[in-house]
């Protein structure tokens, strides 16, 4: 369905860039949502054309709205609403980032799973008999 007027963290939403309406309006309050470089609040009506920049931490993401989108569709057919226009270097930067906090958590580290826990259990119970 396509609309006229549509609100930005409804529309990021119906795109799939957050998982949740809330987030997305969080995500503008706090600031890390810009529309041609100023600071907007959940509030702010879209325009086709407009380029929308969401900073993830280090990490800034760029798109340009295509189409507005009132209600949420499947990843496959959001694609044809939004470009992405990301600098390939931050795409390396942010694929490099997640490789290196994936290898970071290791199995076997921090709290036992319910696995781990019935394992030891049992081999501690051997030598309780």
């Amino acid at each position: 369905m396509q609309a006229e007027k549509i609100r930005i963290d409804k529309w990021m939403w119906a795109v799939r860039l957050f998982k949740s309406r809330s987030m997305a309006a969080d995500f503008c309050e706090r600031g890390r949502v810009k529309i041609n470089d100023q600071t907007v609040k959940a509030s702010r009506i879209v325009k086709e054309g407009e380029v929308i920049t969401i900073h993830l931490g280090p990490f800034h993401k760029q798109v340009r709205i295509i189409k507005l989108l009132e209600k949420r569709m499947s990843a496959a057919m959001v694609k044809d609403y939004f470009e992405d226009i990301t600098s390939p270097e931050a795409l390396e930067k942010l694929r490099l980032h997640k490789l290196a906090a994936a290898s970071y958590n290791l199995k076997g580290q921090g709290r036992p799973t319910k696995k781990d826990r019935r394992e030891m259990n049992d081999f501690f119970n051997l030598y309780d008999e």
